[in-house]
């Protein structure tokens, strides 16, 4: 897959059959409209395109506001390809890209860069300064500038949103399961292993403490989880807490792995982990003993539930 920064950069080598979106998360609702893409691509002798902007446009439009998503930009790029697309377009969205009409949106990017064939878009989709035009101005233009628009079904683009917003809640309640099975895989967070409080090595449990850079990543639910990683092309499982480690009078929230038969140096290794299932909520315990004890507890049920995958 080809990935470009700029609207600009792209140059097409064909006409391009087209949508465009946050696709954030890349879950089922998303993969469908994407198979769509690649499937009229390949049918028309076209490239497949998705346009996609960051920061994310309400970031720039809504000033202070805070937004978690499902995945970073690297991230949904891998799952877009994955799915077989072929340009992914990661535009930055600003003031001045905001302030474009809807004639010269069409006209300069579909039609002069993008050379534009087709583009699949949903019936709710608005575009142009001020979000002023929507599906019918589309189909006008594209009358005028000789090129289709498929419209996705309210019911899917209900689909879709409802997905999203779903999962969004899923994760922030600590339901892992639901959102993995609204995303079609298993929710991950990626990032570095940095040195924490290292508590962990001196109750017979070391951690992995994850740093992530991007701080507009969704992380879920305070808890302990199973969770799974690859490392030297092995599978491995472990358990997960993310919370401030009460106990022990923490402050900071941290992400911090204890890997199951794992005893490497992971320090300034990147690594890309995945939630299975939650175990229990992050609890504030009478003593170190009692915790220690709480964490053979979720060893035990971790190994368990790792048989049960055999």
């Amino acid at each position: 897959m080809n990935i470009f920064h700029n609207i600009q950069d792209f140059k097409p080598n064909k006409n391009t059959v087209a949508t465009l979106g946050t696709f954030d998360g890349v879950h089922l609702g998303h993969k469908k409209i994407i198979e769509r893409l690649t499937q009229e691509a390949e049918k028309s002798n076209t490239e497949s395109l998705v346009l996609t902007f960051f920061p994310h446009p309400r970031m720039v439009l809504q000033g202070n506001s805070v937004i978690q998503l499902l995945n970073t930009i690297r991230e949904k790029a891998e799952l877009l390809e994955n799915i077989g697309l072929q340009n992914l377009i990661i535009h930055p969205f600003d003031e001045s890209f905001s302030q474009l009409s809807a004639e010269e949106f069409v006209k300069t990017i579909l039609v002069d860069q993008f050379q534009i064939k087709k583009i699949i878009i949903g019936h709710d989709h608005r575009f142009g300064k001020n979000r002023s035009a929507d599906i019918n101005d589309l189909i006008a233009y594209g009358k005028i500038y000789d090129f289709e628009v498929e419209q996705i079904s309210a019911q899917e683009i209900d689909e879709v949103s409802i997905s999203s917003t779903k999962i969004r809640k899923a994760l922030l309640s600590g339901d892992i399961q639901l959102a993995n099975e609204y995303l079609g895989y298993n929710y991950f967070i990626t990032g570095t292993v940095v040195k924490g409080r290292q508590l962990g090595r001196t109750i017979g449990f070391p951690t992995a403490n994850l740093k992530i850079e991007e701080e507009y990543k969704l992380i879920p639910l305070n808890g302990v989880y199973i969770v799974k990683s690859h490392w030297n092309g092995k599978e491995i499982f472990g358990m997960m807490n993310i919370g401030t480690n009460p106990t022990v009078d923490g402050k900071e929230r941290t992400i911090e792995t204890n890997f199951l038969d794992l005893e490497e140096d992971l320090y300034g290794k990147e690594m890309r982990i995945y939630f299975l299932q939650r175990i229990r909520s992050e609890e504030k315990f009478d003593s170190i003993d009692t915790l220690k004890a709480a964490i053979e507890n979720d060893k035990i049920i971790t190994q368990s539930f790792i048989k049960s995958l055999k």
